[in-house]
């Protein structure tokens, strides 16, 4: 289900998008609060510059948006629905799950908004010698 070559293996990963060989990120873990956003300037693998434009993953703020909506309803089924608690505690359940997974909801934005402009290439290497785009 999860293999290479997929745009769910990149974005979970955090696999550079064109060839899935080595990670965006120069820390691996989110968590590390302090490298959250220190990514690679490109993949040493494939040459595929991460930024590809100056201010490039200012469009992952969206995808972030969308990714915080979906966190907030999952809390708020699970506190609400599923173990029965009151409007007070699930808002509660809201907030500490937009807290606990803000690294990760940062990770995976952006690594969501680039799978939208780069295609996997099993053939990377072709791309290797002076194409950097989407092709």
């Amino acid at each position: 289900m999860l293999k290479k070559g997929s745009k769910l293996y990149s974005i979970l990963t955090g696999t550079c998008p064109r060839c899935h060989q080595e990670s965006m990120y120069i820390d691996k873990n989110p968590y590390n609060l302090g490298n959250v956003y220190k990514m690679h300037e490109e993949c040493s693998h494939c040459g595929l510059h991460y930024k590809i434009e100056p201010s490039f993953f200012y469009g992952a703020m969206y995808v972030s948006y969308g990714l915080g909506v979906a966190f907030s309803v999952a809390a708020f089924i699970i506190s609400y629905v599923f173990l029965d608690s009151s409007l007070k505690t699930a808002f509660f359940a809201i907030i500490a799950t937009l807290v606990l997974l803000m690294p990760v909801n940062m990770r995976l934005s952006r690594n969501i908004w680039i799978n939208f402009f780069i295609k996997y290439r099993k053939n990377w290497r072709e791309f290797k010698s002076g194409q950097h785009g989407s092709n």
